[in-house]
């Protein structure tokens, strides 16, 4: 109803038309920036039709000016501020990849070179190993043949004593038996029995 009554009023009054204010291109550039939001409008306009309800006067509202495509200077200086601005950012995030993909490289070969070290001083370690095992083979084997030449020594050595004992045991009984057939043609007795007395 009250609906009604605002359209009765704004027939029977005629709306003069508003003068168009002259826009200044700092005006046009406030205007782009003091949009305001669609909720925020939808509000406004909500409260501007419960406030026409209540008024007998008709409140015209005036809508911004639709953004330009193609707008001056301001616009294309914008335009090229954020091109250069993202060419920087391009460059700077080119700029971090390449440092990093350097220092990734540089990490790299750093570790083969570590790598390599460590196993040509790992091969050097097992190459002298394996010459102080000849080394040590090879003097092992020396003093087994030393050690085997002396225990044929020794046992050529206990040979001859044997060959010595039994030589003077053979001696000595040929002398008893010549000494007991000596005693047994004189008739005498030995002068020593045997060492038991």
């Amino acid at each position: 109803m009250a609906e009604q009554e605002v359209k009765k009023v704004e027939a029977e009054t005629p709306a003069a038309p508003a003068p168009a204010p002259v826009k200044t291109k700092s005006d046009v550039a406030d205007e782009k920036i003091k949009v305001p939001p669609p909720a925020a409008a939808e509000k406004e306009k909500a409260a501007t039709v419960a406030d026409e309800s209540k008024a007998l006067a008709v409140v015209e509202k005036i809508e911004p000016a639709p953004k330009k495509i193609s707008g001056g200077s301001i616009d294309r200086d914008v335009a090229l501020a954020d091109l250069e601005k993202e060419k920087r950012l391009s460059f700077i995030k080119a700029w971090e990849d390449s440092e990093k993909t350097k220092a990734e490289n540089k990490s790299q070969k750093k570790l083969s070179d570590v790598a390599a070290w460590e196993s040509s001083k790992k091969a050097a370690l097992e190459a002298q190993l394996r010459k102080i095992e000849e080394k040590l083979e090879k003097q092992k084997s020396e003093y087994a043949e030393k050690m085997k030449n002396k225990v044929a020594l020794i046992h050529k050595e206990a040979e001859e004593k044997r060959a010595m004992v039994e030589a003077k045991r053979g001696e000595e009984l040929l002398k008893a038996e010549e000494m007991a057939a000596k005693y047994r043609a004189t008739g005498q007795t030995p002068k020593k029995l045997l060492g038991c007395f």
